[in-house]
């Protein structure tokens, strides 16, 4: 028999349903080999009464899963591009990306407008930076009104 390729993973619904994905991937293209999921617990995954942002720290979602990497505890992680730095550890790279379903975000209001509706001072919540970020940029004039 082969060896089993071990494949790190955060336990949150999306990681795992993300990490089944490609091992089913795998399996079907790769029928001769062995793939097992291995729950990597990290930090942001156990700070729940902060918003990360405030943390300020880079590798909240990742830092763990690269050290298994590292030792060789697992062979490969399946992982949210958005919460990888913007520069790999040094002795790990970005193997491969999947295909992307449709990439959109959603915006759900109490009235159905949408985001052009929005008048100035609205408040928009979100606990993400990348789509604070996205909306300052496409609509600035609503800056006063977005709540972190």
């Amino acid at each position: 028999m082969s060896r089993k390729f071990i494949i790190g993973s955060r336990g949150s619904d999306l990681a795992l349903w993300q990490a089944n994905f490609v091992k089913a991937s795998l399996e079907s293209n790769f029928p001769d080999k062995e793939f097992e999921i291995k729950i990597i617990h990290t930090t942001g995954d156990q700070v729940l009464d902060i918003a990360l942002s405030k943390i300020g720290d880079k590798g909240l979602f990742t830092r763990q899963i690269e050290a298994e990497l590292l030792s060789g505890a697992i062979d490969f992680a399946v992982h949210s591009l958005k919460d990888l730095q913007t520069e790999q550890p040094k002795g790990l790279v970005i193997g491969a990306v999947c295909k992307r379903e449709v990439p959109n975000d959603i915006f759900i209001s109490k009235n159905g407008s949408s985001i052009d509706d929005l008048p100035i001072g609205a408040k928009v919540a979100t606990g993400s930076l990348r789509r604070r970020s996205q909306l300052l940029h496409y609509r600035p004039a609503r800056r006063a009104g977005l709540e972190g």
